[in-house]
């Protein structure tokens, strides 16, 4: 019975292995369509795209397959010009993690989209956070540019309550969803707090044709 009980366990094993060497190609393929679709959405004018990471010396690098770093999207028009960067950022929200890409725009040095990847925010507040013309009227021109030493965001992007907005780097907050107004506010000045002095260190470079 041992025997039989430690065949079965081997042979379950052995499943599940195989399986999950079967599907992760699959998951990671199905992964890339739906950045790449992101991407697209962020930027309407994009037909390409080109994967970098930010590496430990604050610059871009082309990522390789199974990259753990954080990713920043290059989205490039039909004649292979940047139309700007994609960046990715998360805040702490009512339900869990909200996690956001953001079109990010070297012309304007500011945020110019955005699009929720992921969240568990209350249905009928956190979809908002997508949906709402008025809410995304704060992500078409967000400040994000950097100091003069360009190591930093001259100001740090935050949500403030619902229509006190006065500065071009503030968020104005839905009514009824705080908590999931401060997520968007705390995702996107992560994002760019992390991303945006890499883009404009290598820009020229990024802007080369693909």
């Amino acid at each position: 019975m041992l025997r039989t009980l430690g065949g079965i366990a081997m042979l379950s094993g052995l499943l599940v292995a195989l399986v999950y060497q079967v599907t992760l190609p699959i998951i990671a393929e199905n992964q890339r369509v739906l950045t790449e679709q992101a991407v697209f959405r962020v930027f309407p004018g994009a037909v390409s795209k080109r994967d970098f990471v930010i590496t430990e010396q604050g610059g871009l690098a082309p990522a390789v397959d199974g990259a753990s770093a954080t990713l920043v999207y290059g989205a490039y028009d039909p004649a292979g010009r940047l139309l700007g960067a994609a960046i990715t950022g998360a805040g702490p929200g009512y339900a869990g993690p909200v996690k956001v890409m953001f079109a990010y725009d070297p012309g304007c040095q500011c945020i110019t989209a955005s699009k929720v990847l992921s969240s568990n925010e209350t249905p009928g507040f956190g979809d908002k956070l997508d949906f709402d013309p008025e809410f995304l009227e704060n992500f078409k021109a967000l400040d994000a540019r950097l100091d003069t030493a360009g190591a930093a965001l001259d100001n740090p992007i935050e949500t403030v309550k619902h229509g006190t907005k006065t500065q071009p780097w503030e968020i104005d907050g839905i009514s009824g969803a705080t908590i999931s107004s401060n997520a968007m506010g705390q995702a996107a000045n992560r994002a760019a707090t992390l991303a945006v002095p890499a883009i404009e260190r290598d820009l020229a470079w990024l802007s080369q044709p693909n």
